[in-house]
């Protein structure tokens, strides 16, 4: 396993920005010289991101036809046509032709996770070249080129910042975290400092959401954080599903079962001195026999069935193997900000005057109400209604188009919820001066003249960090008046923890009425002091309305979920209690001063990671996987789109990044978390079914390679008990409809309450493999009855009665086996029956035909059957549905003990 170092070769957030300059050989006033550039461009390479070429259609198809299965087909083909069978030979090839163009399909549907990343690249960038700012392609930027960038911006590549003023950037695409990440050009951190908390850097592909910039470019194309992560992807190589991994195994050990009969029956036959074409002949058809020559295409059908149902139900999976994968996920590891919230801030409680108030409504919609205590009454907000929206810039529209900062986006909001417009407010009140928001002293301040009720005067409003504004604070409002702060002192920091403990972002608010006569300060910064207290907010992205009962499903069907986020732990862990996870929480610096052993063995306690890098989340899945788990991992930023791909089964948001979408293997069009556990309903019912398929696939395998062998050991009409245009007419006419009814034939109740299917239970495991041999046995004795009682009449050169019978026996013996078969352990004459029945009437009136129509009299070499002929096949058919009801039974009877045991 490949595997990316967290940290770049070089990390320039560890000195200063003149330090940086000085390592990139820059100049912060003039920047690169043309030349200088071009020859660093000619050094480094086109700030772009490499993708991998795609493989080609013929390069797929003959991957297709590679595959064991088909392999064998094609010898048997080749074969057939070489002694003059021509007819198994283009029947054969034409069923090899379809699980070529079926699997070929599919797999080109699968895109190029590194193109996407590509396409996100930044078109132009304005950067310092000779001392004059220029825009330029930003593919032609280079490490040591000076940018500068303003709200709104795509940041075009990694950088150290040289200036920042009042500078935010919404990094959730890379990090998870969901709220702006204010930024210092003065700081210098720590060489260990994680991805997320590197606040004097910027990076390729966020967005610039407050303020203004200038950059020294650290980092281009692959180097860039962009970059790292598409090497990531690169390096993680797809793996198969576990049914792929399954049926590759069961095909192995057909293969083995199939030539061995062939050898057996050769070996016999030359002892014997049969002729050689006899004897291909007959190998042939035992070959035909022993190969489940349907089992590519059904297991091709049921997928793409299950893939029509989960489009219908608004997932959309890239290939069908993955289809399956969701029925065996044993673990969900789950981005929080987009796919388990809704990636839109809100105001969700409220200290105001001394008083508690709770806010409903989620999102930017500009609706909801206030709750409180019983007893009071809800105040007037005006004090902090001039706060939210006149210390502001964000605007947010009546249909919730945001722009601006999210966090102020939500202010904007709550205002609404009081009756304040923020646009009317603005307009009526404007801006004096103002102390933009800095992440050094952590507040914003404005200045107006308003109207506190006793006409308009001049005031300041003030909102930040609770603990600046508390210092400049010298009383506070509440209820009963203004009074000195430190009476209220120790309720605001109580209520300040008691927002944060459930993982709430708090604001606090204040202002400052000035002196009626008093001029507009010249220093703004000096008059922000002696302000008035008035309340605290807290802010948080609110769960999706399904999530909590998501996870309460997914947790019931015996499902490990795990929040991984980029957000702080403790906002992690309460969003975490809010949706039931399991308890145990830990940070990324936690997880990444664990080793590998040491990780595994928390992983079991530990059900929400935060402040994680996207390495730590590819190393999550991982080590998930190698322990055991299957492992489905949603997300819809770029920085989940390696361990998208790491996981069995990826799970991109519908609104989520391209390269989300691409790395995945499925997308959420709506975005829902609940379609999720949806999807892994699904899973689990195709699963079931496939199980039911190889189940009736193998009983009938079993039963003709038992028959051929018995036949060529004891020279029963001369090794041939049926003729392999026989054999081939059961397989495309007659076995199709029972799988029909199998795919067709609804879910069980309560399939959402079992625990996962243990992966390393194999479908050809002991307790299968008994049961085939047991319905395969069944079915051959059935059979092989006809061949016995009337040996005078067999013929190994013209069609005769016995050879029919058993063809007869064993065409209605797997029609009656597909009706019992369709539910296991349940009866399968249990409702619904109805439906069955109907497409089962289809294969016996095709078997009646078979027999006593004169064209496929020909065709197939069968005769003619009168009524106790006809009774008697029809007798020991039935023998085969018997067994298997009462076999169930036994079963149903000793599990029912075994639980009440």
């Amino acid at each position: 396993m490949t595997t990316v170092d967290p940290r770049p070769t070089t990390s320039w957030y560890d000195r200063s920005a003149d330090a940086a300059l000085t390592g990139l050989t820059a100049d912060r006033d003039r920047g690169l010289s043309a030349s200088a550039a071009a020859t660093r461009l000619a050094e480094h390479g086109p700030n772009a991101i490499v993708s991998e070429p795609p493989p080609s259609r013929w390069q797929v198809a003959l991957r297709q036809l590679a595959d064991p299965m088909n392999v064998m087909l094609v010898v048997v083909a080749v074969v057939s046509l070489f002694i003059g069978q021509r007819s198994v030979g283009i029947m054969v090839a034409a069923l090899v032709v379809l699980n070529v163009v079926l699997g070929t399909r599919q797999e080109m549907k699968a895109k190029a996770s590194v193109d996407a990343l590509a396409k996100m690249q930044v078109p132009q960038a304005k950067v310092l070249r000779d001392g004059s700012v220029r825009e330029v392609d930003a593919t032609t930027l280079v490490p040591g080129d000076v940018v500068t960038l303003e709200a709104g911006d795509m940041v075009p590549a990694d950088g150290r910042l040289l200036r920042a003023a009042t500078l935010e950037t919404q990094e959730a695409a890379l990090t998870g975290e969901s709220a702006p990440i204010a930024k210092d050009a003065t700081a210098v951190l720590d060489p260990d400092t994680t991805l997320g908390d590197r606040v004097n850097m910027v990076f390729q592909n966020t967005q610039v959401t407050r303020g203004t910039a200038t950059i020294v470019v650290t980092e281009t194309g692959m180097g860039t954080e962009m970059g790292r992560i598409a090497s990531m992807l690169s390096a993680v190589a797809p793996a198969k599903s576990p049914l792929q991994r399954e049926l590759d195994s069961l095909t192995g050990v057909l293969g083995w079962i199939a030539w061995g009969a062939v050898a057996v029956i050769v070996v016999f036959d030359l002892v014997r001195g049969q002729e050689i074409a006899s004897v291909l002949l007959l190998g042939i058809s035992m070959a035909i026999s022993a190969i489940p020559t349907g089992l590519p295409t059904f297991v091709q059908a049921m997928l793409s069935n299950g893939s029509r149902q989960l489009a219908e139900h608004n997932a959309v999976v890239k290939n069908l193997t993955d289809v399956e994968t969701l029925g065996a996920t044993s673990a969900i590891n789950s981005d929080k900000t987009g796919t388990l919230t809704m990636n839109e801030m809100t105001v969700e409680s409220l200290f105001y005057l001394g008083e508690w108030y709770s806010v409903s409504g989620s999102g930017y919609a500009k609706t909801g109400e206030f709750r409180h205590a019983a007893g009071s009454d809800v105040p007037e907000f005006h004090r902090l209604a001039y706060g939210l929206t006149l210390c502001s810039d964000a605007t947010v529209s009546d249909d919730g188009v945001v722009v601006g900062d999210p966090t102020e986006a939500a202010l904007i909001v709550l205002a609404a919820k009081m009756g304040v417009d923020a646009e009317l407010s603005r307009s009526r009140y404007p801006r004096l001066a103002e102390v933009p928001f800095d992440s050094e002293y952590k507040f914003m301040a404005t200045f107006h003249r308003v109207d506190f009720g006793q006409g308009e005067v001049q005031g300041a409003f003030v909102k930040g960090g609770p603990d600046v504004i508390l210092a400049r604070c010298g009383s506070a409002a509440t209820a009963d008046g203004v009074v000195p702060i430190d009476q209220e002192r120790e309720a605001i920091v109580a209520a300040n923890r008691s927002l944060s403990e459930k993982g709430l972002r708090v604001l606090a608010f204040a202002y400052r009425r000035l002196p009626d006569d008093a001029a507009m300060p010249a220093d703004p910064m000096g008059a922000v002091e002696d302000l008035t207290f008035v309340g605290l907010v807290g802010i948080i992205d609110p769960l999706r309305p399904s999530s909590k009962e998501a996870v309460r499903i997914a947790r019931e069907a015996g499902i490990e979920v795990r929040m991984i986020t980029g957000d702080h732990a403790i906002t992690a862990a309460a969003i975490g209690a809010k949706l039931g996870l399991g308890a145990g929480a830990a940070s990324g610096a936690e997880i990444q001063a664990m080793s590998d052993d040491e990780l595994t063995a928390r992983l079991p306690d530990l059900h929400v990671f935060g402040r994680v890098t996207p390495q730590d989340k590819l190393r999550l899945a991982r080590l998930m996987q190698e322990d055991g788990a299957v492992v489905a991992m949603t997300g819809d930023a770029v920085n989940d789109a390696a361990a998208l791909k790491q996981a069995d089964i990826g799970v991109a948001m519908g609104s989520g990044s391209d390269v989300t979408k691409q790395a995945g293997k499925m997308i959420l069009v709506d975005d829902n978390f609940g379609t999720l556990v949806e999807a892994v309903r699904l899973g689990r019912a195709i699963y079931d079914k496939v199980v039911s398929y190889v189940r009736f696939q193998m009983s009938q395998l079993f039963a003709l390679v038992l028959l051929f062998l018995t036949a060529s050991v004891f020279a029963i009409n001369e090794g041939v008990p049926l003729t392999p245009v026989m054999v081939l007419f059961l397989n495309f006419f007659i076995t199709i409809f029972p799988v029909v009814v199998i795919m067709i034939d609804p879910a069980p109740d309560g399939i959402m309450r079992k625990p996962p299917r243990d992966p390393a239970k194999t479908i050809a495991n002991p307790g299968a493999v008994g049961l085939w041999l047991l319905y395969g046995g069944t079915l051959f004795l059935a059979t092989l009855a006809p061949l016995l009682l009337f040996p005078d009449q067999l013929s190994a050169t013209a069609p005769n009665t016995p050879v029919t019978m058993s063809f007869v026996v064993i065409a209605l013996g797997s029609v009656f086996a597909g009706l019992v078969m369709r539910h296991d352990p349940e009866s399968g004459l249990a409702a619904p029956i109805l439906g069955a029945v109907k497409w089962l009437s289809i294969p016996a009136a095709l078997t009646v035909a078979a027999v006593e129509v004169g064209f496929l009299q020909d065709f197939l070499g069968t005769t003619g059957l009168d009524g106790t002929q006809w009774l008697m096949a029809l007798g020991l058919a039935l023998i085969m549905p018997v067994v298997v009801e009462i076999e169930k039974a036994l079963r149903r009877r000793r599990d029912t003990q075994f639980r009440t045991s």
